[in-house]
Formats: structure tokens, C-alpha cells, sequence
């Protein structure tokens, strides 16, 4: 050893690994080269406000012929996220210890580490359930049939179900996205028992409040149901007829802007006679929520589209109607909603987060907040302010983009060691209630369907036009985009976090961006093997209820075989996938070898090698004393 070393993941260095409650200890422990003479010292410094930088002095602890070692304990008393490297004062003068890119310890300028110290009061909410959630973009999962009342009628309501959504712009230029397909919200609780079999045990909801298009982001009225999607009574049975079955609903909540056809806005004055809204009338109650810098016609919007004006959530008046005791949130829980998905969350400013948890915990300390961040959420910088989201107060946890685009990477393009780094990287940052609820999907109304993005050509830089003519994937292409998909599913469902199957993508739907992402469910069109196959996953997650506090335990990251291991200390499985044509070994831990015959709970696995394009989910061979010993349980050979 000729350099310093230090590697933040490594018992060796820190202890405990990664994020900690406040309040707990923090060992850590530098090796020096045995002829360097130095005597080091660790610095911190805060990433918010309200607690001072800190350097500690390290003592010598032991050596061995190699280095010695010097450690320091620190405790952090309230929740902060700390920045930290290492400086050496000797006969080279001094010297800084910081992370290089491979996150271990660098002389040569790399960055500084971070430790996240969060409320120890934090806990996962219990609205996920132990099995998977299911993303629904109402309008077009499943109709009801139920006539539908007080629909407005500059509204297209389309009879060619699975027909391809409206994209091309009118002869005023605009895409108005006024197209309907049916789907409601009497659909969704006829569909439960199919969403059951899956292992759902928690729907998210995209918007379904009155708005004025299909994608219902441009909210027209917090208070109700879009006519479309029915009332609020066929909310309460959805919830109702769902909780019978361990299903808890989350809702989209839009609070950054409303739309500009809105009984708050009314700039298109379909509201109040014609009258009153902030765009019509000074005097409206409304008028403080949005800002004007020339009113009528100048005011603040979302990324500059004039129909999403936004709203100031700091007003005392908005804030109360949103979170108050007769607020929005509380409305909707009291209604059976277990919960909210909290849209461009890095767009609302830290009090009106702290003042929307106190709302929602305050009603159920069970309800989720989950907040739409593609970043890492643990130290983001949003409008130049350093977020406090997973610290605790704010948010349960986060949509985990930074998981699916890594997964999709990997699985297209290889490169096993940058999967691994990532994935660490969220485990080392994020706390571990946060890592049990993270949402962890491959495909959103946000983004391109994983098959598409798994077999399609790349989409950078194509037109809708383009994207149009390939809303369904050649043959050749659909069958590598639905292997690879697989394959990412079984990590998905394997890592730590709670695996979200965007609709229809167990159908073995495809799509590039919106609109062509969210097309309609293709009911008694399935692929029926793919649906099995979640199937089988979601049974996995549900049977064996370790996963949402499991260790996980990294077995190989290589450019064609992942493996990992994820145990409670009594129950251990092992998911292995190989994304490669040819078959590779499979290294495996003493429990899963094949003369301890361990139980496939999905893929056939006999010991050797590991196919090409095949995956496989493992028991470890005691399992005699678990539900798996019961071959009704799982299929021992399911399969694709």
C-alpha cells in the first residue's frame, strides 16, 4: 500500500455503512502507508444551514506490516447531510484525502463523501404493502361502462380503443391533447382482481381530478372527479373494494401550478359565468395564488406553457387550501386515498413540503409522500437551495430514476461496474426507511415504455412523426426489447426499494415519449407469457415478505451477469440474470450451490452455467422451514 486508504462502503473504513439516524455513532477509519508520517484528521461540512464545520483528530488505533490505522467516532445529534474528506499534516505538508471515481480514497483532487444523518423517528409507510405497486394512467387502462355525467363538450371521446393517441397539432399549431379514451375509475376496481394476481398491493393513480385534458396535469378543480373518470362516490368504492384486497391507493398531487381552464384561473372562462378567477377579477380569492408582473397578460407559468400558471405555495391562502385541516390532502384521505405521489416535488419550496407531510401524517401516519425527483434526492440543489427532502418532515421517499436508467443501461449496453457503482450510490446516501419505499419502475408516462427502450432504435433527436411510425416495434426488435425486459424486471423486483410496473408494460406494451407511452391497455391482447412471468415476480415479493428490509448483498457485477443476494438474516434469494447470447458461470455462496438444491422459486437452475438471455431466482437450500417448501406456492419452473 503506497496511498492512503479509505472506502466509504467498506466495513473497514466506516462503520455502520451508509445513512444513520441521528443520534448514532459513526466509526471511521483511515490506513496509512506504514513510512507515512502524517497526522490526519477528519473534516466536515454541512450541506445546510444551522450546524458548524467540524474536524476531528484521528488516533492511532493498529497496525500490521502493511498500515496504520487511525480512527475517529462522530455522532450526528440533529438531521444534516455532511460532506467529509481527510487531511494529512506531515513532512509532504498538507495533504487532502478525498473520493476518487471509483469512490475510493484519491491524493489527486477528487471530491468529498457524504454521509446523511436523517430523523430517527422516520419509518416506511405502511401503504405499499409488502409486494408491488402499479402505475395507472386512468384514461386508458379499462372503462367501466358506467354513463359518464356533466362531461364537457369540446371534449373528443374516442370508440377505437387502443387506437393511437392524438398528436399532431391543430390548425392553430397547439397539441391540445383533448382526446379520451374511456378509462375510468369503475374500470380500475372491475380490474382488481387481475391487478391482485400480480402482487399489487399498492395503485398509483395518475392525475384524476377535473382538468381539461387526457393527461389531467393541468388541474381544473382539486375537489373533483373528473366527469370522465366518474364521481367521488366511484372513488370511495374504488378504495373500499381495493383495501378488501391489501390494495392502498396514491394519488397524483399537482401543486406547483393549476391549469389556466380553472375555476382558479378561468383564463378561458369556463368557469363562474364567465367571471371572476385570478385572470378575470383582482378581486378573486384566488388572485394572490399566482404571480402577475402585468395582469392580465403577464404572469409566472411552469416551464414557460401559458395553460400551467403557477402558484405561489407560499401563500397563506393556497398553503391552507392545500393542506389545511379542510384541505385537499385531507379530503382525499378522508375519501380512502392512502397517500400521494407529489409531481416536479423539487419545484415546491421546503415549508410548504414540511406544512404537506405535517398535513398528511397528521391524518395517517401510514399515508405516503413520494415526491418526483430524478436525481439523487439526498443532496440535490434545486433553484440554487440544498433540499432536505429525505432528512425526515418532507418526504417518505422518491421515484428512483436513478435506478431505471441504470438498469436499462446496463441491460442494452453493458457495463456491470457502473451499475453496481450507482446502485451502491443510492444505498450510501439515501436512509433506510427512504430505500424501502422507493419507487422503482422501468417505464413511466414520462418516458419511453423498457421494451421500446430495450429493442427500439434510439428515439434522441426523432420527431413525433418519427416516433409515430414505430409506436409498434418490428418483430425482431419486440423480441430483444421483451427478453431484456425480463431480465430487468427480475432485477427490479430483487433490488431493495418497491418494484412499480407501469400499465400495460406486463402486456408487453411499447411506445416512445408521450403520447405514444400511454396508449391504451390492449385487454384480451396480452402477451400472456409476459404477464405470467410479473406474475410470478409479484408472487415472489408477496409469499416472502423480507424484501422491504432485507440486506442486500452484491454477488458479481460483470458486463453480461449481475447477482445479488437479499436476506433478513433467516431467509436468503438470490437473483441472478445473464443479459449475455452465450452461457456464463454463475458464482454461488455456499447455501446455493448445487448440492445444497436450492429452490428455484422462478427459472430452471441445476448448477453450472447460466444461459444466455435467462435469469433465475433462488432459495437458499434450508428452505424446508420456509412457505417455499409447498410447491402450490411458486412454480418451481416457470418461466419465459
Amino acid at each position: 500500500m503506497s496511498l492512503p486508504w479509505y472506502d466509504s462502503r467498506s466495513p473497514a473504513c466506516k462503520t455502520p455503512f451508509g445513512a444513520v439516524p441521528a443520534g448514532r455513532e459513526v466509526t471511521f477509519k483511515l490506513h496509512l502507508p506504514k513510512d507515512m508520517v502524517a497526522a490526519p484528521r477528519l473534516c466536515l461540512s454541512p450541506a445546510l444551514p444551522g450546524a458548524q464545520a467540524l474536524e476531528l483528530a484521528m488516533r492511532f488505533q493498529e497496525g500490521d506490516y502493511r498500515a496504520n490505522i487511525y480512527s475517529c467516532v462522530f455522532k450526528g445529534e440533529e438531521p444534516q447531510v455532511w460532506f467529509y474528506h481527510f487531511e494529512l499534516k506531515g513532512r509532504a505538508g498538507l495533504q487532502l484525502v478525498t473520493r476518487g471515481p471509483d469512490g475510493r480514497s484519491t491524493l489527486s483532487g477528487g471530491d468529498d463523501w457524504q454521509l446523511t444523518v436523517y430523523d430517527s423517528a422516520m419509518k416506511a409507510p405502511a401503504a405499499f404493502g409488502n409486494g408491488i405497486m402499479y402505475q395507472i394512467f386512468p384514461d386508458r387502462f379499462y372503462c367501466g361502462g358506467k354513463n359518464k355525467e356533466n362531461v364537457p363538450a369540446d371534449r373528443i371521446l374516442r370508440s377505437d380503443w387502443g387506437g393511437q393517441p392524438h398528436w399532431r397539432p391543430n390548425e392553430e399549431g397547439k397539441v391540445l391533447n383533448n382526446d379520451y379514451f374511456g378509462g375510468d375509475l369503475n374500470g380500475i376496481e372491475e380490474k382488481l382482481p387481475y391487478l391482485a394476481s400480480l402482487g399489487v398491493t399498492c395503485l398509483y393513480l395518475n392525475p384524476i381530478f377535473e382538468a381539461h385534458s387526457n393527461h389531467r396535469y393541468n388541474t381544473a378543480d382539486y375537489k373533483r372527479i373528473d366527469p370522465l373518470l366518474g364521481t367521488e362516490e366511484d372513488f370511495r368504492s374504488l378504495c373500499g373494494a381495493a383495501r378488501k384486497l391489501g390494495i392502498s391507493v396514491i394519488l397524483d398531487g399537482v401543486f406547483s401550478h393549476t391549469g389556466s381552464d380553472s375555476v382558479y384561473f378561468n383564463k378561458e372562462g369556463r368557469y363562474h359565468n364567465g367571471c371572476g378567477g385570478a385572470w378575470r377579477d383582482r378581486g378573486s380569492p384566488y388572485f394572490p395564488w399566482f404571480r402577475f408582473s402585468n395582469w392580465p397578460a403577464k404572469y409566472e407559468c411552469w416551464w414557460d406553457f401559458p395553460t400551467l400558471p403557477n402558484v405561489d405555495e407560499l401563500n397563506p391562502g393556497y398553503s391552507e387550501f392545500i393542506c389545511g385541516e379542510e384541505g385537499v390532502l385531507r379530503h382525499w384521505l378522508g375519501q380512502g386515498a392512502m397517500g400521494f405521489r407529489l409531481d416536479v416535488a423539487d419545484e415546491l419550496p421546503d415549508e410548504f413540503l414540511d406544512a404537506l407531510h405535517g398535513s398528511v401524517k397528521g391524518h395517517d401516519p401510514d399515508a405516503a409522500v413520494i415526491g418526483e425527483v430524478w436525481e439523487d434526492a439526498s443532496n440535490k440543489i434545486s433553484y440554487g437551495v440544498r433540499r432536505r427532502y429525505l432528512l425526515g418532515g418532507q418526504m417518505d421517499s422518491v421515484m428512483n430514476y436513478p435506478f431505471k436508467e441504470a438498469l436499462l443501461r446496463y441491460m442494452r449496453y453493458g457495463g456491470g461496474e457502473s451499475l453496481y457503482h450507482i446502485i451502491s450510490e443510492i444505498l450510501e446516501n439515501y436512509p433506510m426507511p427512504v430505500i424501502s419505499s422507493l419507487m422503482n419502475s422501468l417505464s413511466t408516462h414520462d418516458t419511453p415504455r423498457a421494451i421500446t427502450a430495450l429493442g427500439g432504435d434510439p428515439a434522441e433527436g426523432r420527431d413525433r412523426s418519427w416516433q409515430s411510425s414505430r409506436d409498434r416495434l418490428p418483430e425482431e426488435q419486440y423480441w430483444q426489447g421483451r427478453h431484456l425486459f425480463a431480465l430487468c424486471s427480475i432485477l427490479q423486483f430483487g433490488l431493495p426499494g418497491v418494484p412499480c410496473v407501469y400499465y400495460g408494460d406486463e402486456a408487453g406494451m411499447c411506445g416512445y415519449k408521450d403520447p405514444f407511452n400511454r396508449g391504451c391497455y390492449p385487454w384480451e391482447k396480452e402477451d400472456g407469457g409476459l404477464v405470467s412471468f410479473i406474475g410470478t415476480l409479484g408472487k415472489i415479493r408477496t409469499d416472502y415478505p423480507i424484501f422491504l428490509k432485507a440486506e442486500f448483498l452484491p454477488l458479481t457485477f460483470s458486463d453480461d451477469v449481475v447477482s445479488f443476494i437479499r436476506s433478513d438474516g433467516e431467509t436468503f434469494v438470490l437473483f441472478a440474470v445473464n443479459r449475455g447470447r452465450d452461457e456464463k458461470a454463475l458464482l454461488l455462496p455456499e447455501g446455493f450451490s448445487a448440492d445444497a438444491k436450492p429452490l428455484a422459486l422462478y427459472g430452471g437452475y441445476s448448477g453450472g452455467g447460466l444461459s444466455g438471455l435467462s435469469g433465475v431466482v433462488l432459495l437458499r437450500g434450508d428452505y424446508e422451514d420456509t412457505a417455499a417448501a409447498d410447491d402450490s406456492v411458486i412454480s418451481k419452473t416457470d418461466s419465459l
